[in-house]
């Protein structure tokens, strides 16, 4: 039986930057019609190597394979030549440009001396057939789902003709049907021979959809194997390096008094209630979680509370100060810490250095300013800090916020906002694209500022991280909380009735007076 030679190989692959070495010697092996899952945590030099593959970066040492024979793949234009295509975390979309316009974009065709923009819809609209992708080629890029946006960049590799597709952290903005639709989507392409890589932290999606894993740890390739028979634990036990609990330790709440208080706020957007006359209280001591579908006013209240959004009426005080519709300022100086869901348009600038950006909440403050001068000897020994209390990946202080990978900038946010010492604070989403050792160690920084004594209001469309984290939890719909229960009590079933609109009473009826949720 001849042996299938293999669509990519990566043999001792090396990128180093300065004395920084972000790949150290990697290899992957990549055969056709094989979904390869590489795992690693936030910063192990995934995309690093993948920016590679695709063109974007060129290794210091070692070489390329495609069916056997070395390549050079020293631009994106060279890759795509190759047959390599990337769909990247951050989508490179033009919002102003049709799906159509998008696709071709640098491969028009073109009939004589016009582009021959029928040719292209049709080419388009038979791969979106051919791969159940259900894309609209004539539609505004900018008025689609991100689902849908996600979609269109995977057309764009098969529009060039990729025989090896890589898929960037995929699913860190999708909601779950999603998930399941771009899962369908990988192993029909894979099943028409095409080599798929993986790039992701999630052991669900791997443990779903992967037929081999490779793990790489600080640069390095540390096992490969393949996914059937192998634990989550397993996976996570071996790309951190230790042992990994998914379950936070922690004491029973003891909640003090009131912190946080809204009292009968609505809030609206384009002159619609997106929350409706809502109340909600958060303690000293205690850790409330909103748990909801997207979309259902979790941001918008969010926004309220930190003056990033209008109150209409209703009411937010702040360790009993009203601080309904505040500058954004004023609300933090009052005592808020803010973990936006949006890291890249809420949370940092991308330009600025990192410790610039960990300072952006207290620059203008002794010791950082003196009479009006920023002292930035000060400043970066701060940020080297707070990197090192919360191992954030980096070569130092001062490079650019936007060249760490994204769990790592979350955690340079997460750094700044819990040293400020807060006595709220706000985290939505905050373990977004983080691999589970971050995520392990995220939860328990939250449970330590509880057990500080802090009010910490959790915001999150994962039950699970709810569950695990909350003392209590508030469900939203339709921008309305229509429950509360005690996060030991209650059940995923009856959080799904309350998220569906179901009242706690109807939900615990329906349920048969199983779960007892409390108010």
């Amino acid at each position: 039986m001849v042996e299938t030679v293999n669509a990519l190989e990566m043999r001792e692959i090396v990128k180093q930057f300065g004395e920084f070495k972000a790949n150290d010697g990697i290899n992957l092996a990549v055969k056709p019609g094989e979904i390869h899952a590489l795992l690693g945590e936030n910063g192990a030099g995934k995309s690093t190597l993948m920016n590679q593959l695709s063109g974007l970066l060129q290794p210091t040492s070692g070489e390329i394979l495609l069916n056997g024979s070395p390549v050079v793949v020293d631009s994106p234009k060279k890759a795509a030549e190759l047959k390599i295509g990337m769909v990247h975390q951050h989508f490179m979309l033009i919002d102003a440009f049709t799906v159509t316009e998008n696709i071709m974009l640098g491969s028009e065709p073109v009939k004589g001396l016009r582009l021959d923009t029928k040719k292209a819809v049709a080419e388009i609209t038979a791969l979106s057939e051919r791969y159940h992708l259900n894309v609209d080629p004539t539609a505004l890029a900018g008025k689609i789902s991100v689902g849908m946006q996600q979609r269109v960049e995977i057309l764009k590799t098969l529009y060039r003709g990729a025989e090896i597709l890589i898929f960037d952290e995929p699913t860190a903005v999708l909601t779950p049907q999603e998930i399941m639709e771009l899962m369908d989507i990988m192993r029909g392409l894979a099943a028409e021979g095409k080599a798929v890589i993986l790039i992701t932290h999630k052991l669900d999606e791997i443990k779903a959809v992967a037929d081999q894993v490779t793990v790489i740890r600080r640069g390095k390739s540390i096992a490969t194997f393949p996914v059937e028979g192998v634990s989550s634990q397993e996976l996570a036990d071996v790309m951190v390096g230790r042992t990994v609990s998914f379950k936070t330790d922690k004491k029973v709440a003891e909640p003090g008094e009131p912190v946080l208080q809204i009292e009968n706020v609505t809030v609206l957007k384009n002159k619609v209630p997106v929350v409706k006359n809502l109340s909600l209280t958060v303690r000293a001591g205690e850790v409330v979680g909103i748990a909801g579908i997207d979309g259902n006013g979790q941001s918008e209240l969010v926004a309220a509370i930190t003056g990033l959004e209008a109150v209409h009426s209703g009411k937010i005080t702040l360790q009993k100060r009203d601080i309904t519709n505040l500058k954004p300022r004023k609300i933090t100086e009052a005592g808020l810490a803010h973990i936006p869901e949006d890291r890249q348009k809420f949370g940092l600038e991308l330009e600025m250095t990192l410790a610039e950006n960990i300072a952006l909440q207290t620059y203008y403050r002794r010791p950082l300013e003196q009479h009006g001068v920023l002292q930035y000897e000060k400043i970066n020994a701060h940020a080297r800090e707070l990197i090192e209390d919360f191992d954030v990946r980096t070569v130092n202080e001062l490079v650019a916020a936007g060249s760490l990978s994204g769990g790592n900038q979350q955690k340079a946010i997460i750094a700044r906002e819990l040293d400020r010492d807060a006595e709220l604070i706000i985290a939505a989403q905050p373990t977004r694209g983080l691999d589970v050792g971050a995520i392990e160690y995220i939860h328990q920084q939250l449970i330590n500022q509880r057990d500080a004594g802090k009010a910490v209001l959790l915001v999150s469309y994962e039950l699970d991280e709810i569950l695990n984290v909350a003392d209590r939890i508030a469900v939203i719909s339709n921008g309305e909380i229509t429950g509360i229960v005690d996060a030991q009590q209650t059940t995923k079933n009856e959080l799904g009735l309350l998220m569906a609109g179901l009242s706690l009473k109807e939900a615990q009826t329906q349920l048969g007076g199983q779960a007892n949720g409390k108010n």
